[in-house]
């Protein structure tokens, strides 16, 4: 009797995570994947079964929504790396004290203080037409009238995402760094590594997992996110995302749901691509 509460236990204990998993994230894809099979009359859904959702999925305009949004990724992915790594590499390396290590990687986080939309706002007075930055343009004699592509553009877009999305990309980088032996690079120097040769040949093979990692939130997030791209665009760019919000504001449930699939699958191929490339299960 023992033995076998002992062999049944593990299980028991592991259920209600279980449940939680199936009735908050596999049942509702089900759903979702049921729905986008379900027709649209005009005004209400009707429980069937349909490929034209699916069809309209791959159209022109659909087709050059899902492009637009892989550009968002692609940017947003390359100016967060750009900007988390060196990031990342002084707090690690080049601040010894622990106490101001903390405080600094702390200050990364100060964004999230607030929530995305005023986050998002506040960057209009500094874009905009009469903004900051063609306030002092202007007043510099560098342009001869306001410019206009600084806000409601892909441009703003891009800009927006990488201020929300950063600190998803710093984080799992800083904590690969940490992780690492400086006996490594003390051995490289004592060997005659250059500083360079370092950072390619031992940082870097070695704060991969975290990159991994910090371009799996980034990429799942940015495939998304509407939000920004509807404050930030002013309805002049287009996303995945922004087009299944407009679906579900016109009752248009079933193609939404089949653009959501299609989504899922496009973003888990984008995952398990970046899985392939980069080991992350010692970093977890």
């Amino acid at each position: 009797m023992y033995k076998t509460w002992k062999g049944v236990q593990p299980y028991l204990l592991a259920t209600p995570q279980t449940l939680v998993f199936l009735l908050f994230l596999i049942f509702p894809i089900l759903m979702i994947g049921l729905v986008s099979f379900w027709e649209f009359n005009g005004y209400t859904m009707v429980p069937g079964f349909t490929l034209s959702n699916y069809a309209d999925v791959f159209t022109e305009v659909s087709l050059r929504t899902y492009l637009n949004t892989f550009k968002y990724v692609v940017l947003v992915w390359f100016f967060c790396l750009a900007i988390a790594f060196p990031v990342s590499y002084f707090l690690a390396f080049h601040i010894q004290n622990q106490k101001l290590q903390i405080i600094l990687f702390l200050i990364c986080t100060v964004p999230f203080w607030t929530s995305n939309i005023i986050r998002m706002i506040s960057w209009i007075p500094v874009l905009g037409k009469e903004g900051l930055i063609n306030s002092l343009l202007l007043n510099l004699n560098l342009a001869e009238q306001p410019v206009e592509w600084l806000l409601y553009s892909d441009f703003a877009v891009v800009l927006g995402m990488v201020h929300l999305y950063n600190f998803f990309m710093i984080a799992p980088i800083f904590n690969s760094m940490m992780r690492i032996d400086r006996n490594l690079i003390t051995a490289a120097e004592d060997m005659g590594a250059s500083g360079f040769q370092i950072l390619k040949e031992v940082i870097l093979p070695l704060t991969a997992p975290g990159i991994a990692i910090g371009s799996i939130f980034v990429v799942t997030l940015v495939m998304g996110e509407f939000i920004t791209v509807r404050l930030m665009g002013g309805g002049q760019s287009a996303s995945v995302g922004k087009l299944i919000q407009t679906q579900i504001g016109s009752l248009q449930y079933p193609l939404a749901a089949a653009n959501a699939v299609v989504l899922l699958i496009v973003t888990l191929f984008l995952v398990a691509g970046i899985l392939r490339v980069v080991d992350i299960r010692k970093e977890l």
